[in-house]
């Protein structure tokens, strides 16, 4: 019989242990408010909220939290007196506490009475222990929920939406919970200098680009309703920059227009409405669409058929405005068709010389022409458009695929 060295099963235990370990990592996912309530029609106003004044980010990166949901009803309520959207988000995160409360525990609390603080409590927001929620448990097997600052019960316990236990618990309460200090007006937070923020965290050059363009305007006159901003970094922007400089006044703006979104979308909604979005370019029968994807934990934009940049990072999330960074150029079909379809075939040579090419017809700003020079144009060059961006892209997917062959070569020399 054969037998088995200890350097052999010592080798057999860690490879057990690392596959263990990488099983799970795959397996272990973060929850999610919005897909959780969205199972739930009667909730989509408090849902929607959640997503509106990005309370749904700061819950879904807490790992403890019990959420206590009303129906739309509850919320008509509250809606009906007009409160700006600061105001609304201390009010909802009055509605989120720090701590795993399911069904059975609140039916079990020591002493019949607890002191639960909320993610109001935690912005620092709330004075002394206004951002406190009272948990009591009443006769009759009722639970109660009341502020710390009204000092009584005003909303009851109603039943259970979903509970991963220790995890998230979501809870459905009668009413919404009152409190002065939640309600309080809130000053509009101040304006911000888009071009300035977008050169000192990485986007300098594209902010550049925008501020020696008529598209600043557009994105100024955008701003207070909504605006989402896709801002490529440097290196990105570098590499695509001789392009850009091909194209003609109009174009730019273009170009420029289409990296931005005219509606508030934080990185929660943009994951949870895929699909396609019309773009500040977007101008009738000039698209200028593109269509935002998921990528396991990454939200991608998917500009055409060769281009597909992920977004990175944010610099600024402040309702109404949003500025995500990308590592690549958005490069939209309507100003580079020659660059995303295969090159025609040579024309056979003439005996007799060519007759002059028609006058292009005038555009507006929005389809104009792609470029100012036919010789050196990204529609004469089907791979420059993208292939400057490709470095990033190939670093990325090598970055990625390392950590798997380093755990495939060491469990190699285990074995």
């Amino acid at each position: 019989m054969r037998r088995i060295s200890s350097t052999s099963a010592f080798s057999a235990a860690t490879t057990v242990l690392i596959l263990s370990v990488l099983l799970a990592a795959t397996t272990t996912n973060a929850h999610n408010i919005t897909k959780i309530l969205a199972k739930f029609p009667e909730f989509s106003t408090f849902n929607h909220y959640l997503s509106l004044t990005h309370l749904a980010d700061d819950i879904n990166n807490r790992q403890t939290i019990t959420v206590m949901a009303v129906n739309n009803a509850a919320m008509s309520d509250l809606l009906s007196n007009h409160l700006s959207i600061n105001t609304m988000k201390n009010i909802l995160s009055l509605h989120v506490l720090l701590d795993y409360f399911g069904a059975k525990k609140l039916h079990q609390i020591t002493n019949g009475t607890a002191l639960a603080a909320t993610m109001f409590q935690a912005t620092g927001t709330a004075s002394g222990s206004s951002g406190f929620v009272n948990i009591t448990d009443l006769k009759g097997g009722k639970v109660g929920f009341g502020s710390e600052d009204s000092g009584r019960t005003d909303a009851t316990f109603v039943k259970s939406l979903t509970e991963v236990p220790y995890n998230i618990s979501v809870i459905q309460i009668s009413s919404m919970l009152p409190s002065a200090e939640a309600e309080a007006p809130t000053p509009e937070p101040a304006a911000v200098n888009i071009t300035a923020l977008m050169s000192l965290h990485g986007c300098k050059d594209f902010a550049d680009a925008l501020s020696a363009s008529d598209a600043m305007k557009t994105y100024a006159d955008n701003v207070d309703g909504g605006l989402s901003v896709f801002c490529p970094l440097d290196d990105a922007f570098k590499g695509f920059l001789p392009k850009f400089k091909n194209l003609t006044i109009d174009g730019k703006q273009s170009l420029l227009e289409y990296h931005a979104v005219p509606v508030y979308q934080s990185l929660s909604m943009l994951k949870s409405s895929n699909g396609v979005m019309n773009t500040l370019a977007t101008d009738g029968a000039e698209k200028f669409d593109f269509t935002v994807q998921n990528d396991g934990q990454d939200v991608t934009i998917k500009s055409s058929k060769l281009v597909t940049a992920k977004i990175v990072g944010t610099l600024i999330d402040q309702q109404p405005l949003i500025i995500f960074t990308i590592n690549k150029v958005l490069v939209p079909k309507e100003l580079f068709k020659g660059a995303l379809s295969p090159a025609p075939a040579p024309a056979p040579e003439a005996d007799a010389p060519a007759e002059s090419p028609k006058a292009a017809k005038k555009k507006k700003h929005k389809a104009a022409p792609a470029v100012d020079s036919p010789a050196d144009s990204p529609a004469d060059s089907p791979d420059g458009a993208v292939a400057d961006q490709e470095a990033d892209g190939n670093n990325a997917v090598g970055i990625k695929g390392l950590g798997f062959v380093m755990v495939l070569s060491f469990l190699g020399l285990l074995l």
